[in-house]
């Protein structure tokens, strides 16, 4: 009696453990048994007890999906719901609410899914890739990083990013730049979001020693999906500025009040790569005819293990610089990375 007891708990504890793994059929009629921790950018994530790695599958090769878990999923409106998820008839998919009534879109709407049952790591992203080049004509040498790292909850999002280049060459003076921006985002209903932003930029093109510029302002995605986000803000900023000096020891400090107006765009169904380019335009409202333009472009190919090829391109434009210094400063940046 006690045998007959004991296997009875272990099939119904195996049968319950498995009741909790999450489900996908593909489209080639493929089944994967496990836990599926997210979706992003067209993606799905799936974790299984059958393979060291995760499996990555293009969100358009899946054909249903059951879920146990609950997940903060974003649909293509922006609205952002806590629930599970399931495939139902007529190839749609149901969000079951913790709260409320169930609500049925197509694949397609569904452009971001993450569990909620995970800690605060599993909501950390991060990348950083470096370059290096050496030339031997003048002993030239050039370093250049670029790094992201973002967190995301259910109705906000904070984002940092940090990059430097160096050169030094002999019988010249060095080169460098450094720049980097924090930027937290509200989350409103219909895809509206607040957006506010710190950023710093020095250079030395520009004979710029330190730029804080902070915004804030009031965006919208006019595309968001699974293959494209798309977004236009706007606002005002004040900016901070400190200039090496030119004629004599003392540094030039200027503070003024700007406008802004940007957009960012950001595509990744083309297969491996990924395009991510913005650009904001300050027209001066203390400093009357002043315009700025900050340009930015990452194209990214990924590679296995998480690792990636990048080229980076940034432009500062500036159409009333300080006397000697130039009024556009750029770099080209490429580099292999790693992201998490």
């Amino acid at each position: 009696m006690r045998k007959v007891l004991l296997i009875s708990v272990l099939v119904f504890a195996t049968m319950a453990g498995f009741a909790q793994k999450d489900s996908l059929i593909l489209v080639n009629g493929d089944v994967i048994v496990g836990e599926l921790k997210s979706l992003d950018k067209g993606v799905a994530v799936v974790e299984t007890d059958y393979s060291d790695d995760d499996f990555t599958i293009e969100w358009d090769g899946i054909k249903k999906i059951f879920t146990q878990s609950s997940y903060l999923v974003t649909l293509s409106n922006g609205e952002r719901i806590n629930g599970k998820v399931a495939s139902s008839g007529d190839g749609m998919l149901k969000i079951i609410p913790e709260t409320g009534n169930s609500v049925e879109i197509k694949p397609d709407d569904l452009v971001y899914l993450k569990s909620v049952d995970k800690g605060f790591w599993d909501r950390v992203y991060a990348s950083i890739d470096i370059g290096f080049d050496l030339t031997k004509a003048n002993n030239m040498t050039t370093f250049t990083t670029r790094s992201t790292l973002g967190y995301l909850a259910n109705r906000w999002s904070t984002d940092f990013n940090f990059n430097t280049l160096f050169s030094s060459q002999d019988e010249a003076e060095n080169i460098r730049r450094t720049d980097g921006g924090l930027t937290y985002k509200y989350f409103l209903p219909h895809d509206w979001y607040l957006p506010v932003t710190v950023t710093y930029l020095s250079n030395s093109e520009q004979k710029l020693d330190a730029r804080w510029n902070a915004l804030l302002g009031a965006g919208k995605y006019l595309i968001h999906s699974n293959r494209a986000y798309w977004g236009i803000s706007a606002g005002a900023a004040y900016n901070h500025e400190k200039y090496t000096a030119v004629v004599d020891s003392a540094s030039e400090i200027k503070s003024s009040w700007e406008g802004f107006a940007g957009t960012e765009l950001n595509l990744f169904d083309i297969g491996d790569l990924n395009l991510l380019t913005n650009i904001k335009v300050f027209p001066g409202i203390t400093e009357a005819g002043r315009w700025r333009v900050d340009f930015n472009f990452d194209l990214k190919y990924d590679l296995p293990l998480d690792f990636y090829i990048k080229a980076g391109y940034s432009l500062n434009y500036d159409n009333q610089p300080v006397e000697g210094a130039s009024d556009v400063d750029y770099v080209l940046h490429t580099g292999v990375g790693w992201e998490w």
